[in-house]
């Protein structure tokens, strides 16, 4: 069974030391339960993001389980480091929080490069893996020259220099319709990440292919996409699930890259269904 601490509760945005770098993190701790299927679900934002853009899940799936966020490494509140080397270190930096709380099994929810790192856990660390939820992610995104260029432009010119073609990519036609102001939002966040953390985790995912390990993962795992994804097509998550041994694979009609903002209520139940199953 999950734990943290004994029976303290945390429930708020909290930072720790670990791996020589301060990670910003939350844990919303529900009570001890007697149900054996009580869980702890763990949120792994995408590039150019932090742990907010999981805010309307987490409203509805912390009445199943235990809630931990933490913004990677060069995102949000965390540290921007002077090196990292790929993306076994952003893994790390989610498996020393993990042993911090003492969680002993989770299922992480990752979504574009947190799938990546999802992945990593689930084939490095299996024991502290139940379940796996791969949104909007591969075994490889985009090629070295599409990365290559990214960080030349945003080093030359910066973040914002790239952040309407991105936003065009992270939401469907329909949202940014509808919703022009949460669009703008979010393009704040992107804007707002620090740059050397941004272009050190366009780096690390340049540089990261996970076709073998996908194709060794035994942990159950569901791949997700939405159908107006420009950045990892429906094609593109397929062949991950068809890599990954007796994985499932679900289009979210309507959603782009970020459906946990787009299309929650749709991603949540997906996740629920697929939690459920023995």
């Amino acid at each position: 069974m999950n734990h943290l601490n004994g029976s303290k509760k945390i429930n708020d945005m909290t930072f720790v030391k670990l791996n020589g770098i301060t990670l910003h993190y939350k844990f919303i701790h529900q009570p001890i339960s007697l149900d054996a299927k009580h869980k702890t679900f763990l949120f792994i934002n995408s590039l150019g993001t932090d742990f907010r853009i999981w805010d309307d899940v987490v409203s509805e799936m912390k009445q199943y389980g235990n809630i931990l966020l933490l913004d990677n490494r060069g995102h949000g509140l965390s540290d921007v480091t002077e090196n990292t080397a790929g993306l076994e270190d952003y893994m790390d930096d989610v498996i020393a929080l993990l042993n911090h709380l003492k969680i002993q099994t989770c299922i992480p929810v990752g979504l574009s490069v947190g799938g990546m790192i999802a992945q990593l856990l689930a084939y490095h660390f299996p024991a502290f893996v139940e379940k796996i939820v791969l949104c909007d992610t591969a075994h490889k995104i985009a090629t070295e020259i599409f990365w290559n260029e990214r960080i030349n432009a945003v080093r030359a010119e910066g973040i914002a220099s790239i952040s309407d073609t991105v936003i065009q990519r992270w939401f469907s036609e329909s949202f940014h319709q509808a919703f022009p102001e949460k669009a703008t939002g979010y393009k704040n966040m992107l804007e707002r990440t620090p740059l050397q953390g941004y272009i050190q985790t366009c780096a690390a995912i340049r540089d990261t292919d996970l076709s073998e390990i996908a194709r060794q993962i035994k942990i159950p795992a569901l791949c997700i996409v939405g159908s107006e994804d420009k950045s990892t097509s429906p094609e593109e998550v397929k062949v991950l699930s068809e890599l990954i041994p007796g994985s499932k694979y679900k289009v979210i009609d309507g959603s782009g890259h970020i459906p946990c903002v787009d299309n929650p209520e749709i991603l949540n139940k997906l996740i629920l269904d697929f939690i459920k199953q023995e």
